[in-house]
């Protein structure tokens, strides 16, 4: 029973890491893409469902909404990631764009 439970524990690791590893990957990937272009995301609620929402609205991290984090903090956690989160850089999301997330994720 106990090898078992460790087993599994170690398996929701492993692919929580492993979605960790390719949502960078996806994050640097459409930053280096974009920056090309001089993209800028349009508001807050754009960066939330085009970054976020593929873990936040999934399994993989917690809920946001209706939690009245700070924006503060918000921007710590996307700065220096946390658990199976990674970190966004400001090539990926830059600091007006996080500003107006955390703005938009404290709101809802």
């Amino acid at each position: 029973m106990r090898k078992t439970k460790s087993v599994r524990t170690v398996s929701a690791l492993m692919l929580s890491m492993s979605v960790a590893a390719i949502m960078a990957d996806i994050g640097r990937a459409s930053a280096e893409i974009n920056a090309d272009k001089g993209f800028r995301w349009r508001d807050g609620a754009e960066v939330y469902s085009k970054v976020c929402s593929y873990c936040h609205e999934g399994q993989v991290g917690p809920r946001l909404f209706g939690r009245e984090l700070p924006p503060e903090y918000i921007r710590a956690i996307v700065r220096n990631g946390n658990r199976a989160m990674p970190p966004f850089r400001s090539s990926e999301i830059d600091d007006e764009s996080l500003a107006k997330l955390a703005e938009y994720i404290q709101r809802n």
